[in-house]
């Protein structure tokens, strides 16, 4: 039988009954004046989801296996924690800010608190988290870092696989071709947490605000089974919702860092009136505003254009397409099986425009890049997801006068929020210098 340390599986009563004491199971429903499922949470009347047999079922996260009111949840009792080297590789170092915002972190972590880490686009997050990755995996605990986003788990992977190359990291998400072993250090996307119970002594959400995280009770339920009993939490994010930092204030200590690690400021958005957006790529008059807009970012930098959805993305490319070598460009979206090959393009430089939807908000860096926003009113366009899409600019490296242009015709509040906020924390930057 497959490990199942800080695992669990769904299982029928008959398949526990040749099972040792080194595991431990959990009816998969309570059932009582509502159903409640113990994988994700939920909850609902009995009337709703009833089988032939007159047994209940979750439907909620049928997609990692059905849990009925036959079925229980088994898992082994996770070993204990044994000290242990282990290689870290890591040559670079952190800033006074940096490394200041890392000794909290580690501090909390022996203290047994929690931390959220309130730090803007591009101030090194990854780094500062190294020192307390380290002292966990040395004293024997299993971490996993956790995002919504599965373009943040391929961009943590290979990072997190150099400076700790002896741990044999594993990646899980939906369609990823590895499968699960038992291990002390995983990189997943949150809904992977449905998979594991009381497993980890340290839980990293990376992007704690991101779709389809935020929200999202089922996953939140699930990374709380997740983590063992005296496990704790890091929560990273720029740009945590209100609510959130709300509903932390008695249990997280909040480190908040307003620089970059360069130390320069957050490119602040430049906001341009471009009327009837939606249908400018219907004529060459309607499309020559966004062309002389390109032609001019292109002479310093590569351009990330941002489309509100994926129709209007591939209409918009055709159209540019008219104007530039076709070869030089490209789009992407999370329905594109080749998303990864792109973004990776986009990097070597074989593209100098790609169009994309909201999958590159966050969570992926490139040289030399500015950024346009189409309808940068649009509903999708949250005050985060703005915030975080102007902060792809001007990550790493020397500066290369990239730019941020939100093209609109209504400013929205969260177009004027999204501005406000990196002017504040370019404001709080400054007084930190």
């Amino acid at each position: 039988m497959e490990e199942l340390y800080g695992r669990q599986k769904a299982m029928q009563k008959d398949e526990i009954a040749t099972l040792d004491n080194s595991f431990q199971w959990r009816a998969g429903l309570e059932v009582s004046a509502k159903v409640s499922c113990q994988r994700c949470g939920s909850r609902f009347s009995k009337e709703e989801n009833q089988l032939p047999n007159q047994s209940y079922y979750c439907p909620y996260c049928i997609q990692f296996g059905r849990v009925t009111s036959q079925t229980y949840l088994v898992s082994q009792v996770e070993k204990p924690n044994v000290s242990r080297e282990v290689v870290f590789t890591w040559q670079g170092s952190l800033t006074p800010a940096q490394q200041k915002i890392s000794d909290n972190i580690l501090e909390n972590y022996c203290r047994a608190k929690n931390s959220l880490v309130w730090a803007v686009t591009g101030s090194g997050k990854t780094e500062m988290i190294f020192p307390v990755l380290r002292y966990c995996l040395q004293n024997g605990g299993r971490v996993a870092i956790a995002s919504p986003r599965i373009d943040v788990c391929r961009e943590l992977y290979p990072r997190i696989n150099e400076v700790f190359p002896q741990e044999e990291t594993l990646l899980l998400y939906g369609d990823s071709t590895e499968t699960y072993r038992y291990n002390a250090l995983t990189i997943c996307t949150t809904h992977q947490l449905f998979h594991f119970y009381q497993a980890f002594d340290l839980l990293i959400i990376d992007e704690i605000d991101a779709f389809p995280y935020e929200g999202d009770q089922t996953l939140a339920f699930a990374q709380r089974n997740a983590l063992k009993k005296a496990g704790n939490y890091i929560y990273l994010s720029a740009t945590p919702p209100e609510h959130l930092l709300e509903s932390l204030k008695d249990t997280f200590c909040v480190e908040k860092l307003p620089l970059r690690f360069h130390q320069r400021p957050l490119v602040v958005p430049q906001l341009v009136w471009y009327e009837k957006w939606q249908y400018c790529y219907q004529s060459n008059w309607k499309i020559k505003k966004l062309i002389v807009c390109l032609k001019k970012l292109l002479k310093d930098n590569d351009v990330l254009v941002f489309c509100p959805s994926i129709s209007y993305m591939q209409k918009l490319y055709a159209k540019v397409s008219e104007f530039f070598n076709s070869q030089e460009m490209d789009c992407v979206s999370a329905q594109d099986e080749q998303r990864e090959e792109k973004v990776q393009h986009m990097r070597e430089g074989a593209y100098r425009i790609l169009f994309c939807t909201t999958i590159l908000e966050r969570g992926v860096t490139f040289d030399h890049i500015s950024v346009v926003i189409m309808g940068a009113n649009h509903k999708i366009y949250s005050k985060s997801v703005l915030v975080q899409i102007a902060g792809r600019v001007d990550r790493k490296g020397v500066y290369h006068y990239g730019q941020v242009i939100f093209f609109y015709d209504q400013k929205t509040l969260a177009i004027r929020h999204a501005c406000e906020e990196i002017k504040k924390m370019n404001r709080l930057a400054q007084e930190w210098l």
